[in-house]
């Protein structure tokens, strides 16, 4: 009889072993879709894959077809990336825009031995000495997970897009019950900090899906703009991570952070 508890016990240290594995993290090999909005009016969608590093060079997508009318605006945005620890590091990024208005195509190298990052964006060169810590428009994003994943505080990221060097600052709001479509989350709610209020934007991240994005709503002078929700997720490439959330601690809310000159777009 004694056998049976001890079995149970094994297999219980047994069960909690393999999910803790299993918990995925911003870096888990992933595939994430969202339903874009403008408004009430549905654009399209938006499409993530993450698949996993290959020669410890990670390569990150991003593909959207959206269209309103006659307008119509698709692009394919690709990350190269390495890791060091929890420290991401740009190699290259690709930027391609087709439709209705401009088509251009973006191209960033970022030479660290160099000590550079060679821009290329609308057939204009630019130069940049690669310093501290800098990222590209697109794993910027998963920066900012493994760093909330860790507790975080200072949420200040500077990038280079359109040529031109970014600089982007987030605060934490709270934790928020967030409920779409595709079902009810529990999430950390950020605001993107900037100078003035004629621009806000606010996105809930669910920690239980290493902290993946389940909304984004931007909003210019009090209207709602965009709308941006997630409509289905794949950590691991092999099957769909169940939509089941767990209560989460309350977040340390950083003191909201001063701009600098660049500002935050």
């Amino acid at each position: 009889m004694r056998t049976i508890p001890t079995l149970l016990v094994s297999l219980t240290a047994l069960t909690h072993s393999v999910f803790a594995m299993a918990a995925p993290t911003p870096l888990t090999p992933q595939t994430a879709e969202y339903q874009v909005n403008y408004g009430d009016i549905e654009l399209g969608k938006a499409k993530y894959h993450l698949p996993a590093a290959e020669d410890g060079i990670y390569k990150y997508r991003f593909d959207s077809d959206l269209s309103l009318l006659l307008l119509t605006d698709v692009r394919h945005v690709l990350s190269e990336f390495s890791q060091e620890g929890n420290q991401l590091l740009p190699m290259r990024y690709l930027h391609d825009r087709q439709g209705v208005g401009p088509t251009f195509t973006e191209q960033t190298a970022f030479a660290k031995e160099q000590g550079f990052i060679h821009t290329r964006y609308k057939d204009e060169k630019g130069k940049y000495p690669f310093e501290g810590d800098i990222f590209d428009p697109l794993m910027v994003q998963l920066q900012f997970r493994l760093d909330i994943s860790t507790g975080k505080e200072v949420l200040d990221y500077k990038m280079i897009k359109s040529n031109e060097l970014d600089e982007y600052k987030f605060r934490v709001i709270g934790k928020e019950r967030m409920t779409i479509e595709s079902g009810s989350y529990d999430t950390v709610k950020i605001e993107v900090v900037r100078d003035n209020n004629k621009r806000q934007t606010f996105f809930w991240m669910a920690p239980d899906l290493a902290y993946l994005p389940v909304r984004l709503t931007h909003f210019e002078k009090g209207s709602k703009q965009l709308d941006i929700k997630l409509l289905s997720y794949h950590f691991d490439e092999t099957h769909a991570v169940p939509a089941v959330q767990t209560e989460v601690e309350e977040p340390t809310q950083p003191k909201a952070p001063k701009l600098l000159g660049t500002g935050a777009n």
